[in-house]
């Protein structure tokens, strides 16, 4: 019994890391040359599916993504190259077709903001322990007491002595 839960624990990890890497492609999708399915594969793996939108078409298995797949490898099979196939699915679809957006000017807030805020956020952080430091440095400082404050001590020391 001791054997069997590590050899199930090993088969279950080895089943869910080889299934990791099969691909929603069709046999009937695959082309004939190698060197092309190579690069409608990469083609692929950069471009999201419309339905799925956090998959690749070469990972989805929905119908759009199908299509897509076929797409693109009509275009490169009529001679295209990836950059063309890339930019016809751009004018059908949009940017939002691309995983990894194109850096221009109209993407320039998608690819500025986020280190704007990882920027802003250190400096916040900084600025706080800073301001920590500066109010915690060591012993309070205390304003010496006035000559009252000293007679008012002194009367309270002396009631409360036994």
């Amino acid at each position: 019994m001791g054997i069997r839960i590590p050899a199930l624990l090993l088969g279950a990890l080895l089943a869910v890391f080889t299934a990791s890497d099969l691909r929603a492609v069709e046999p009937d999708e695959v082309l004939d040359d190698p060197k092309l399915e190579e690069r409608a594969r990469e083609l692929s793996s950069e471009l999201r599916c419309m339905v799925c939108q956090n998959q690749s078409i070469d990972d989805s298995d929905a119908p759009l993504a199908k299509d897509l797949r076929i797409l693109v490898r009509e275009r490169l099979k009529a001679g295209d190259s990836d950059q063309q196939v890339l930019n016809y699915l751009v004018d059908r679809y949009g940017e939002f077709v691309l995983l990894k957006p194109r850096f221009a000017l109209h993407t320039l807030f998608l690819w500025g903001v986020p280190p704007l805020v990882l920027l802003g956020g250190g400096l916040a952080i900084f600025l706080a322990w800073k301001r920590r430091k500066r109010d915690s440095g060591g012993e309070a400082k205390q304003a010496p007491l006035s000559a009252d404050e000293e007679r008012e001590l002194k009367r309270i020391l002396d009631d409360s002595a036994p």
